[in-house]
């Protein structure tokens, strides 16, 4: 697939979504708007325009950069206690800062992101039987766990359903004032540009990338905090949106190959494209009402996720 038709593609959609909606917009009325379909335009649809393809490019990018650091296809923030992690951390903000501005949440969400990460870096360096299903499943679990501790305070603490607003990724609540923070993903994706090559050799082991000069330890840390950041972003704006950094960078590397650089911008792209069909289907099937975007994504993910470890055993 080349890019240009996935540019091609995410322009397509991008006007699809901006006219779908209760209050009728259509691109014929775009010059001559009254005052109640400006305000719409301005204020809740582009809005949600814009943090679907932040969310769906970062999640992708996420995804693409722990499948690289751990060498395991099947690891992504949804398989890897990352996004558990991150939403504990928003458990403990509410618990501890409850009036704290969105940022003081965004920044102790990521520090959760970045420490339940890096303990499933940890485990994955002590499991000796290293098998590509295997891993995930130690990862799922790990954020079970997680996930269990969170419910269980949540509970206790009369919190449970500010959590769960959490739990399912929503975009119909997006609007000017509440999806700014997903900015800050923004730059996080041009440092992992960046950081593309150094993550290929980090990638490729320890002893290997020491002996080409590359401090793993330090390109490794910083792939982390990339992805702790960005996860809980969108996290905090959106919520869970389960497989997306699963599925969008393996569906590249079957058309693409496995260059990380070369592919960080159609994982990119994919991504955005993915969820904005997905958030089209999740507003249309049952129109006038709309579909959680974590349902659709979990549906239509956990199909094709089921497809990629099918099609694995057939070419083992």
């Amino acid at each position: 697939m080349k890019l240009r038709y996935l540019w091609i593609s995410l322009f397509l959609l991008s006007a699809v979504s901006l006219f779908i909606g209760v209050t009728d917009i259509s691109p014929a009325q775009l010059f001559n708007l009254d005052d109640t379909q400006t305000q719409i335009l301005i204020h809740s649809r582009l809005p949600r325009l814009i943090s679907i393809v932040i969310a769906g490019m970062s999640m992708g990018i996420c995804g693409l950069i722990m499948q690289q650091l751990s060498r395991n296809k099947f690891v992504s923030p949804t398989t890897a206690g990352t996004m558990d992690s991150a939403r504990l951390g928003i458990l403990v903000s509410l618990l501890l800062f409850s009036s704290a501005s969105p940022m003081y949440r965004a920044m102790t969400a990521f520090v959760f992101a970045l420490a339940g990460t890096y303990i499933f870096m940890k485990i994955l360096d002590k499991i000796k039987f290293k098998d590509a299903i295997f891993i995930p499943l130690v990862g799922i679990m790990f954020g079970n766990i997680i996930g269990s501790i969170t419910t269980f305070f949540a509970y206790k603490h009369d919190l449970i359903q500010s959590i769960t607003s959490w739990l399912q990724g929503d975009f119909s609540m997006i609007m000017s004032g509440r999806y700014e923070l997903l900015y800050l993903s923004l730059p996080l994706l041009v440092l992992a540009y960046i950081f593309a090559n150094k993550f290929t050799i980090a990638g490729m082991g320890e002893e290997f990338s020491i002996n080409l000069g590359l401090n793993h330890r330090q390109v490794v840390n910083i792939g982390l905090i990339i992805v702790a950041m960005v996860t809980s972003t969108v996290v905090l704006t959106v919520g869970l949106i389960p497989f997306l950094g699963l599925i969008i960078p393996n569906i590249v590397s079957i058309y693409q190959g496995d260059h990380l650089k070369k592919n960080l911008s159609h994982t990119a792209l994919l991504g955005a494209v993915f969820v904005l069909i997905c958030d089209i289907l999740g507003r249309v099937l049952i129109y006038p009402y709309e579909i959680p975007i974590g349902l659709t994504v979990g549906v239509i993910g956990s199909g094709i996720f089921i497809y990629l470890l099918l099609r694995r055993r057939t070419y083992a």
